[in-house]
C-alpha cells in the first residue's frame, strides 16, 4: 500500500512503511520555498512519482500563498515542461 504524506519539509511516498521517493523543501523568507531535492528509489523510477511530488509541493505553496524556486535539477525541469506551475515559480 502507498501512502503520500507530508512530513515536515517534505512530502514523501512510502510503501509498506519505507520511503520510496521523496521531494525536500526548505523555507526562504515568509513567502518563498526552496525545493532543494528530489530522490526516487532505483526500482520505482519511471512511475512519475517524483512529478507527483512536485505537484504536491506546488499545491502546497498556492495554499500558503507562496512562491517556489526550484534549486534541484529535478524540479527545476518540471518547472520548465509545465506551464501550469508559472504562478508559483520565483524566477531569479
Amino acid at each position: 500500500m502507498r501512502d503520500t504524506v507530508q512530513e515536515g519539509n517534505a512530502f514523501v511516498i512510502k510503501e509498506n512503511g519505507s520511503v520510496i521517493a521523496e521531494v525536500t523543501f526548505q523555507p526562504a523568507g515568509d513567502h518563498t520555498i526552496v525545493i532543494d531535492h528530489t530522490y526516487v528509489a532505483e526500482e520505482m523510477r519511471g512511475q512519475k512519482l517524483a512529478e507527483d511530488l512536485i505537484r504536491k509541493v506546488v499545491e502546497h505553496a498556492r495554499e500558503s500563498n507562496q512562491k517556489i524556486i526550484p534549486a534541484c535539477s529535478y524540479a527545476d525541469a518540471q518547472f520548465r515542461r509545465h506551464k501550469e506551475y508559472q504562478d508559483v515559480w520565483q524566477k531569479a
